[in-house]
């Protein structure tokens, strides 16, 4: 049912494995969920629109060269797991400084090379990537690393406007294909080039 729905859903190019990987990841996250509170939206229909579909999204929608990307805030690891499954030609570091739900990160992606996982808190890092992602986390909560980590950056947000206060220009928001009221924005920093 799984892999129906993420091919009908959002991603009819994933190879069977690419799903698999994504498969294994949703199973863990429901096991996980019964005692640690990783996401409200569990329900097979609900995650993989909310939760992979929204991810995948901003996979397809990155530059085709290999990138060095950031999540921010992943907490169950979007929308930065299914970026390192779609993308393995991507080195994806997942920042989550709950450090149980790092946990639950480092136990997912055992078995992906390209995922790493910091259990800190995003400020703290002092390493740069050639891209932020983030998703359901406040522009308040990314001030203070954001443009430090990144000389772009693809968030998925609600329709409100990033703050000119984040640094960088942006380009128009994205409607997201699976969701009403939220979008796709990327920037690149100002004073980039």
């Amino acid at each position: 049912m799984f892999a129906e729905l993420i091919a009908r859903a959002c991603a009819p190019g994933l190879s069977p494995g690419q799903v698999e990987v994504l498969q294994a990841h949703y199973e863990l996250l429901v096991r996980w969920n019964r005692s640690l509170n990783l996401t409200s939206v569990t329900n097979l229909e609900g995650a993989v629109e909310r939760h992979y579909c929204e991810s995948l999204f901003v996979g397809q929608v990155l530059e085709p060269s290999p990138l060095t990307i950031v999540d921010i805030g992943s907490g169950a690891g979007f929308p930065g797991f299914p970026l390192a499954v779609l993308r393995p030609d991507c080195s994806v570091t997942l920042i989550e400084s709950h450090q149980r739900k790092a946990v639950f990160l480092k136990e997912a992606s055992r078995k992906l090379p390209n995922i790493r996982v910091i259990a800190s808190r995003a400020e703290q890092v002092s390493e740069t990537f050639d891209l932020a992602v983030s998703r359901a986390v406040s522009y308040e909560d990314l001030f203070g690393s954001l443009r430090r980590l990144a000389t772009k950056v693809a968030l998925l947000t609600g329709i409100e406007p990033p703050p000119v206060e984040l640094g960088f220009v942006w380009h128009p928001a994205i409607a997201l294909p699976t969701g009403k009221q939220r979008v796709l924005r990327c920037g690149t920093r100002l004073g980039f080039t």
